[in-house]
């Protein structure tokens, strides 16, 4: 693998934590000493009697170095452009507190979209500006021509594109991506979200990142590897950005059960099985949708590149009550821009599925 082909702009980065070196924990300010008898934590000196092994007695390293090079094997790069967070909402956290000035700069979303964008800039006193999607009833699309305008216009540093997008489950193309990411390289990093890459037919947007510098890459073991509870997110970027966001991330990210669970996660069988529950679910995906078009009162149901489908219907709240009844919880979406009559609704077991299905076709969904 090359290194990457040009520098990352240190000028994107907040100029005051361009000479930032973070926080020294006990596990990085002794890196390389042999040591025999660890004695510069202050951890306790026994194991608990829960952790009998002393599994857990002390810290965790910040960025678990088996890990990481797991993560870099996966993707087919190197190390040094794998950052390892708690689940990737930290890492949208970091990228929004490295790049942007609190109370300056500003962060481009296009909604609707997942929420945490939004939240991670307005706490860190960012403005958000919304440049919304359009659909046609089928799908939904970002325009990227008018992100990029929006970009430039509102001096913004980072602009996030969510491939598949949540709630929508549509993907913006390689192209355009490539294209935002050229034409915003002075100004904004451009962060492609793709916790539900594993779904989507078009190659991931890492393919890209060799040429690109300010392009960065999130993904997620919460989704189709079946992880949610361990928290796992990763960044791939510049290794330049990438030891940025290390030394403004809180020490010791991931714990060692959650690293363990990672690394079992990532081995060539458990790939393997993880690949296997993507094709049941993007089965089961069309069927299902095929069954609410058929329904009365269901709208629209659009196409998906996730494991969810998002529909419109023309009373969502019966459709919530009839669900609900049957003891079943699906998204209500109406607190998005656009969205006011619609749910969403995560592809589960084919048993879950069925019990969906009898649910809503024993019951009138409309008025």
């Amino acid at each position: 693998m090359t290194g990457p082909s040009a520098p990352f702009p240190t000028a994107l980065v907040r100029e005051d934590l361009r000479d930032f070196t973070g926080y020294s924990s006990a596990r990085t300010s002794a890196v390389g000493v042999p040591a025999r008898i660890w004695l510069n934590a202050n951890e306790s000196g026994r194991p608990n009697e829960a952790d009998p092994d002393g599994a857990n007695r002390r810290y965790p390293d910040p960025q678990p170095a088996a890990l990481v090079d797991a993560f870099a094997d996966v993707w087919a790069t190197t190390p040094d452009r794998i950052v390892v967070g708690r689940g990737s909402d930290e890492v949208i956290e970091l990228l929004v507190r490295a790049l942007c000035r609190p109370g300056g700069d500003a962060v481009v979303t296009s909604s609707p979209t997942f929420g945490m964008y939004a939240v991670s800039a307005r706490l860190h006193g960012t403005p958000v500006i919304d440049v919304p999607q359009t659909e046609d009833g089928l799908t939904w699309r970002v325009d990227t021509e008018a992100v990029r305008a929006a970009a430039v216009e509102h001096g913004a540093r980072i602009v996030f594109l969510a491939s598949p997008g949540n709630p929508t489950g549509a993907v913006v193309p390689l192209r355009e991506i490539a294209d935002l990411a050229d034409a915003l390289a002075d100004q904004a990093v451009v962060v492609v979200d793709e916790a539900y890459g594993e779904y989507a037919e078009q190659r991931s947007a890492a393919t890209l990142l060799e040429e690109h510098p300010t392009l960065v890459v999130l993904r997620t073991l919460s989704k189709a590897h079946a992880l949610a509870g361990a928290r796992i997110g990763i960044a791939l970027a510049h290794p330049d950005l990438a030891t940025v966001l290390r030394r403004v991330q809180a020490p010791y990210p991931l714990s060692v059960p959650a690293t363990r669970l990672a690394l079992e996660a990532l081995t060539p069988q458990a790939l393997a099985a993880t690949q296997r529950r993507v094709l049941e679910t993007l089965g089961l995906r069309d069927q299902v949708g095929r069954q609410l078009r058929d329904l009365p009162g269901v709208r629209a149901v659009y196409a998906s590149e996730a494991n969810f489908l998002l529909v419109r219907c023309d009373d969502p709240d019966q459709m919530l009550r009839t669900v609900a009844a049957a003891g079943i919880v699906v998204r209500d979406m109406r607190h998005l821009p656009g969205l006011d009559d619609a749910v969403r609704i995560t592809i589960g077991t084919p048993e879950e599925m069925s019990a969906l299905d009898d649910a809503l076709t024993h019951r009138e969904i409309h008025a």
